[in-house]
């Protein structure tokens, strides 16, 4: 439910997703925009096919001058605690795409809407979410910089 405002909120940059494949099929205009609108879209069961999706939008993103969005938690959390995040996919994206900018994302209640999952679909959530401070790629290693963008998300959900 996070998805659709992104698009609409990021469209000016050209945004494409790293999205898991299974969101390639059945849900309508997204599954569509997923499978062809120049995405990577990743079996979470296939390190390797992942691996290669996310370097391919790499390369694209530096031609075309493209932005990204990837989730660096995996999977949605069931809570609304910030999980760990993983630093693979923004490392191989930085190495096709050197020149670009981490912009980290506060999403804040997306959660909730879906807590008990597609039915009942809990509505009226007041969902928010922050455009933070741009970190420099080059201000630390991979590591550090996926940390500082998860500090700082954390910072502007009151959890740090």
């Amino acid at each position: 439910m996070d998805i659709p405002p992104l698009i609409y909120y990021l469209r000016p940059y050209h945004v494409k997703f790293v999205s898991k494949i299974e969101l390639t099929r059945g849900v309508p205009s997204i599954s569509f925009n997923l499978k062809y609108g120049g995405g990577a879209n990743i079996d979470r069961n296939d390190p390797r096919q992942s691996l290669m999706e996310i370097g391919k939008l790499g390369t694209r993103m530096k031609e075309n001058n493209w932005s990204a969005v990837i989730f660096p938690e995996g999977t949605r959390s069931k809570t609304g605690n910030v999980k760990p995040f993983q630093a693979g996919g923004i490392a191989i994206i930085l190495k096709k795409c050197p020149n670009a900018l981490i912009v980290p994302i506060a999403i804040n209640r997306s959660w909730e809407m879906i807590r008990y999952g597609l039915y009942p679909l809990n509505t009226f959530i007041d969902m928010t979410w922050e455009v933070l401070e741009p970190i420099e790629p080059s201000s630390g290693t991979v590591e550090e910089v996926v940390k500082e963008a998860q500090q700082r998300i954390k910072v502007a959900l009151g959890q740090a």
